[in-house]
Formats: C-alpha cells, sequence, structure tokens
C-alpha cells in the first residue's frame, strides 16, 4: 500500500488539510494571528461578518489541528487568548500571498463577472 500523500486521491487525508485551508475564516484568522496574539472578542471584531458560533468552530478546528494555540489566563473574569503556532505560521505566510492577490485582483474579478452576467 503506498502511504505517499496524492491530493487528488479522495481517500488521502490531505483532502481534511485543503479543505480547513479553502476556508475564507481559516484564512483570515491565521492572517490575523500570525501578526499577533489576540483575545476571542478582538478577533470577532476585526473580521467583519464572523459569528461567535463561527469564530468558535473554527479556532478549535484550527487548534485541533495544530495551527492555533488557545492559552486560558488566570484573570477575573478569565480571558483566552489565541496564538498560531509554528506550524500555522508556516501555512500563513502561503496564505498570505492569496489575500494579496484577492486584494489586487478583485477589480478584475468583478469586471469579469459582470460581462460574463451581461451576455
Amino acid at each position: 500500500m503506498d502511504l505517499t500523500p496524492n491530493v487528488y486521491d479522495p481517500a488521502c487525508p490531505t483532502r481534511l488539510v485543503l479543505d480547513r485551508i479553502a476556508d475564507k475564516w481559516t484564512t483570515l484568522l491565521l492572517t490575523l494571528l500570525a501578526k499577533g496574539p489576540r483575545r476571542f472578542n478582538e478577533l470577532r471584531r476585526m473580521i467583519g461578518g464572523i459569528s461567535q458560533k463561527m469564530l468558535s468552530q473554527t479556532l478549535k478546528s484550527l487548534e485541533r489541528d495544530g495551527l492555533v494555540a488557545r492559552e486560558v489566563l488566570p484573570t477575573m473574569p478569565v480571558s483566552v487568548t489565541y496564538s498560531i503556532t509554528p506550524l500555522g505560521l508556516t501555512l500563513a505566510t502561503e496564505i498570505q500571498g492569496l489575500t494579496t492577490w484577492a486584494q489586487r485582483h478583485i477589480g478584475a474579478v468583478l469586471a469579469a463577472q459582470s460581462r460574463f452576467d451581461a451576455r
């Protein structure tokens, strides 16, 4: 049995990783956390449109995957800080290129959509 990862094989576990990193909330969270640790509510304020439930689910998934670390601080009330792990930082570096591309080329994409829809 060949154990070499192959993203084109539907049974390959790399598909699970691709599902995670293709998610917009993952992309936004990792690029923010690459800039430094953040508290939960700070992340929620910074990422427009994310619900508390989705933020919580995404952070838990990223923590499970070893991309984000969660630290509970013994304050009153208890506060939680999220930071990127070294593994997460390697991914955030790659993702940053995608977010830069999206911001740089959104005008061309919108123009193409407009032309397509006009047909």
